[in-house]
């Protein structure tokens, strides 16, 4: 059965509902709406296309706390890049907020039923995402910025050599003598923060070490405090390097330190992720791995535009991470 048989209306009923035109009564229209969604259905973006119906509009649905979400650099860089490439191309970029209490699938769905993005950007993926599946029964395209979760078929872009780049942190710490290293992670649901995890308790198992504190914690600066303190907290078995997942929390950790009396890099290391610019400012400087959140999200959006069959340059390579060394990274206390 198709859309118009379930509602009781012709076919050419449904194609100006779904091309928002005129001449339909708002019974109607709802009637055809609902018979729409228990069936499934939505126009394809290749039809669209065809037809030349494109809203020029990519969604990027975030289901966040607002708190958290302007609490992370990382965000805004990724936000940058896009607009990098979309403005030039003529699309623009439709971002959601998805509250407490609102489905995030309903998200997606009314945004494909109502006609109002072309395609999705997705972020802050997680170990068995659901919105995969989603965007094909939807029949509308998305692309991944990150890592895909093992084996998962999903179109992605995302920065190269993260393990490496990991490996470079490790080797830097043990050359400085440090054998009491921890970690602060994001939360455990998160592929970045996941995988960032265990590339580093292979890095340390590989040499003869374990992660000897993993603390999982939300990606907020309060967080990152409390993480530090409760670290820090015993003279007698602290770390002496911490790895935070991102800069912003690196630097929270660094400036809790110092409250508590402690010096960055004397009596602990630090080392954060994702390169801000505050980090190479603030004192002491901060280490980091950097993989260039706008470099990657405007070879994120150009491959979109690619993938909607918009002429394009061609997509710029992702970026490599490296370690980048600065000062809040010394040896360890007590030895020479």
């Amino acid at each position: 059965m198709d859309v118009a048989a379930l509602a009781g209306v012709s076919k050419s009923a449904v194609s100006k509902v779904f091309n928002n035109r005129d001449g339909i009564s708002g019974p109607t229209r709802e009637r055809i709406l609902d018979a729409a969604e228990k069936l499934g259905w939505s126009p394809s973006a290749h039809a669209m296309a065809l037809r030349g119906e494109r809203t020029r509009t990519v969604g990027l649905v975030i289901a966040r706390d607002p708190d958290l979400l302007t609490a992370d650099p990382f965000f805004a860089e990724t936000v940058a890049g896009l607009e990098e490439e979309f403005a030039p191309a003529g699309y623009g970029l439709r971002l959601h907020l998805v509250g407490a209490g609102q489905a995030e699938s309903d998200c997606y769905e009314q945004l494909v039923r109502q006609r109002r993005v072309d395609a999705f950007l997705l972020t802050d993926h997680r170990i068995g995402d659901s919105r995969h599946e989603l965007l094909r029964r939807l029949r509308v395209p998305g692309l991944l910025i990150g890592r895909p979760w093992q084996g998962e078929p999903a179109e992605s872009v995302h920065a190269l050599g993260l393990e490496e780049a990991t490996a470079a942190a490790v080797d830097h710490l043990i050359d400085l003598r440090h054998r009491r290293i921890a970690y602060v992670a994001g939360p455990e649901d998160r592929v970045h923060g996941r995988l960032r995890r265990v590339h580093l308790e292979a890095e340390l198992g590989a040499r003869g070490l374990r992660l000897r504190t993993r603390l999982d914690t939300e990606l907020t600066g309060e967080a990152a405090s409390h993480a530090t303190t409760a670290l820090l907290a015993d003279p007698d078995d602290r770390p002496t390097a911490i790895l935070y997942p991102n800069d912003a929390m690196a630097l929270t950790g660094i400036a809790t330190a110092q409250r508590m009396g402690l010096r960055v890099p004397d009596d602990v290391s630090v080392i954060g992720h994702d390169d801000h610019p505050l980090g190479q400012w603030l004192h002491p400087r901060l280490t980091t791995i950097t993989q260039d959140a706008r470099q990657v999200s405007r070879a994120a959006a150009r491959r979109l535009l690619s993938l909607l069959g918009e002429p394009a340059d061609a997509a710029p390579e992702p970026p490599t991470a490296r370690l980048v060394i600065r000062e809040s990274t010394g040896p360890a206390p007590g030895r020479p």
